[in-house]
């Protein structure tokens, strides 16, 4: 598998692996899948250390897609990330994510940030795991901030410091 900066040219299949968890998970907040230009968009405006990287398979594939994105907007947050890491459906479970982390880790760590952030909806086990594995530590969990599907969604928080 090759991981390898994300191009204008993988929006579709970014697109397609994000919009999947839209409407069928809490793993995203969001509630109205985005549009072709939309994505686009996101895209572009991912470059230099907030960077979007995708993990693609021998035949082309995209397999999943990972992001480091500004923690907060204020200047003293400047050196902390947020990540963000989706994987194919039909890619679960073969270590993508665990490759797209550790991937993003390192770039996080060659740009000179300090510290990377994840916020992982409450009960999400897999990716709670998954960070825990890449060395991220639980330091709080925000309560009932969130809401889909009808439903309360806690977020943990975790931490990374590099």
């Amino acid at each position: 598998m090759q991981i390898r900066p994300a191009t204008l040219d993988d929006s579709g299949a970014i697109l397609d692996i994000y919009n999947q968890q839209v409407l069928t998970s809490s793993a995203t907040f969001d509630l109205v899948p985005r549009t072709i230009e939309e994505q686009r968009a996101w895209l572009t405006d991912r470059t230099g250390a907030h960077a979007v990287i995708v993990a693609v398979e021998p035949d082309g594939h995209v397999a999943g897609f990972g992001a480091l994105s500004a923690y907060r907007e204020r200047a003293g947050y400047a050196t902390t990330v947020e990540d963000s890491v989706y994987v194919a459906e039909a890619s679960r479970g073969k270590g993508v994510g665990r490759v797209l982390l550790e991937h993003l880790v390192e770039l996080a760590r060659h740009h000179g940030f300090h510290a990377i952030m994840a916020k992982i909806v409450g009960g999400h086990e897999v990716s709670i795991g998954l960070h825990a594995a890449c060395g991220f530590e639980v330091v709080g969990t925000e309560r009932e901030v969130g809401r889909k599907f009808g439903r309360w969604l806690d977020v943990v928080l975790m931490e990374q410091l590099l």
